[in-house]
């Protein structure tokens, strides 16, 4: 498919939501699998709530995500000439008309609606009358001229083929009394401009799209083709919110989860490639169509994120995550960055995310023993043998050789000879020297700690 433009159009009023990361992603996989470019808008049009401190907040979310589009952002709100222009020519042609309505009249309009059970629709009242006949004082609105009649219908990449009957579309509004274009009408003119040929939002704007077709065709501009994919449902099945946990892009990176995880989840959620569940960028690539984008909600599964995150995590390359540690503490020494690349390969296959392998090399760090915090279960795997303590730390003082397989040997005789199983031991172990009731092979640890840290800390 050639010249393929696509286009994501985030408004910058709040954080990036997860859901709009999908739809960012499912652009940038749609352009890319076609050769296309995949372009960014900044929908700011709403001045009173669109701020700076959002704007940044979502390209860093889509920097994070390798989501930064192939150009520089186009921004509404500077286009507004160009729009107000858009208007003057819909005018001009008769496909337009001001409207002098009052808000006493449409909310007579809303009032008997409401009373006969139907769905409000503007009368067309002003839409063939003599702006002469105008009540004085009243600023007008600009209103397009919707068909009377027949359908608006257009075939949805995912949903299908859509009809609407034009006479459930009023005579909507494009230009605002204040003088501001309206966001139905911003949108169709920036993507006529901007040449996008593929519009891939989320369904919410579903119901938008046959009032935007009807002002491509007022403008005589060739639609795009549209794919409207749904939205993301908590585990209840209701809108994904607050309660379900993060909602923003940005909180999954504080809560430690990669940016690569993030992609294959969130193209999981909707997209779907026989039994594939681990699904590389150059597959997603290969593979993306709108054929396997499913019509129904997707229900987000934390669960299998972090089974998913886990997998990338442990087949991350480790100099990568060294960078990350390094950058969490700072103060690593030499001797502790020696300790953490030697067991990174097991610490990394045991964590979920960075915030648990950030924790998970905090016991190979010097003078750990001294700030030691234990974990309820390792607590009770020490009070177990605490009557031996002396013992053991007396066992440990008298072995020379602190290679791994020597003090597993030796171990195993001890725990014979004093009739203790090996493994309350190896947990009594662990619990002193990392504070937890996990971790990689404790006799390992043990040697990477060497004698003299072993011994200060089985006696603390």
């Amino acid at each position: 498919m050639s010249n393929v433009k696509v286009r994501f159009a985030p408004s910058p009023t709040g954080m990036l939501h997860i859901g709009s990361a999908r739809t960012a992603l499912f652009n940038y996989l749609f352009a890319r699998h076609n050769g296309g470019e995949y372009l960014l808008r900044i929908e700011d049009t709403d001045k009173a709530r669109s701020t700076k401190e959002a704007e940044a907040e979502i390209l860093a979310s889509m920097n994070w995500l390798g989501l930064n589009a192939d150009k520089e952002p186009v921004y509404q709100s500077k286009r507004e000439l160009r729009h107000k222009e858009v208007v003057a020519q819909l005018l001009a042609e008769n496909k337009a008309y001001h409207c002098y309505a009052t808000k006493e009249e449409l909310d007579e309009l809303r009032e008997a609606a409401i009373k006969n059970k139907q769905r409000f629709k503007y009368d067309n009242r002003w839409r063939e009358r003599n702006p002469n006949e105008a009540p004085a004082g009243i600023t007008p609105v600009v209103r397009i001229k919707a068909p009377l009649d027949g359908y608006t219908k257009f075939n949805d990449l995912v949903q299908g083929e859509i009809k609407v009957n034009n006479k459930e579309i009023e005579d909507f509004i494009i230009l605002r009394s204040d003088g501001t274009p309206t966001y139905m009408l911003a949108v169709v003119v920036d993507d006529i401009d901007m040449a996008i040929t593929h519009v891939i939002r989320g369904d919410d704007h579903l119901s938008n799209t046959p009032k935007q077709i009807i002002l491509y065709n007022a403008l005589i501009a060739t639609c795009p083709e549209f794919a409207h994919i749904p939205l993301i449902y908590g585990a209840d099945g209701k809108k994904m919110s607050k309660r379900h946990g993060a909602t923003a892009a940005s909180e999954y990176q504080e809560l430690g989860y990669l940016p690569e995880a993030m992609r294959n989840y969130l193209l999981r959620l909707g997209f779907s490639h026989g039994d594939d569940e681990i699904i590389s960028d150059a597959d997603a690539i290969s593979w993306f169509n709108f054929t396997n984008v499913g019509k129904s909600p997707a229900r987000f599964d934390f669960k299998k994120l972090d089974n998913l995150n886990a997998h990338y995590l442990k087949h991350k390359n480790n100099d990568e995550l060294m960078v990350f540690l390094a950058a969490q503490y700072p103060d690593l020494t030499e001797l502790e960055k020696s300790r953490i690349n030697k067991l990174l390969d097991e610490i990394k296959a045991r964590a979920k995310n960075l915030i648990e392998l950030k924790h998970a090399i905090l016991f190979l760090r010097e003078n750990f023993g001294e700030r030691l915090t234990l974990t309820d279960k390792a607590q009770k795997d020490i009070a177990k043998l605490v009557d031996q303590q002396i013992k053991i730390i007396d066992f440990y003082k008298e072995i020379d050789s602190f290679k791994h397989d020597n003090l597993y040997e030796k171990t195993k005789i001890f725990a014979e000879q004093e009739d203790i199983k090996l493994k309350f031991i190896a947990a009594f172990l662990r619990a002193k020297l990392t504070g937890s009731h996990v971790s990689p092979s404790i006799f390992e640890i043990m040697e990477l700690l060497e004698k003299d840290e072993v011994l200060k800390r089985l006696s603390m």
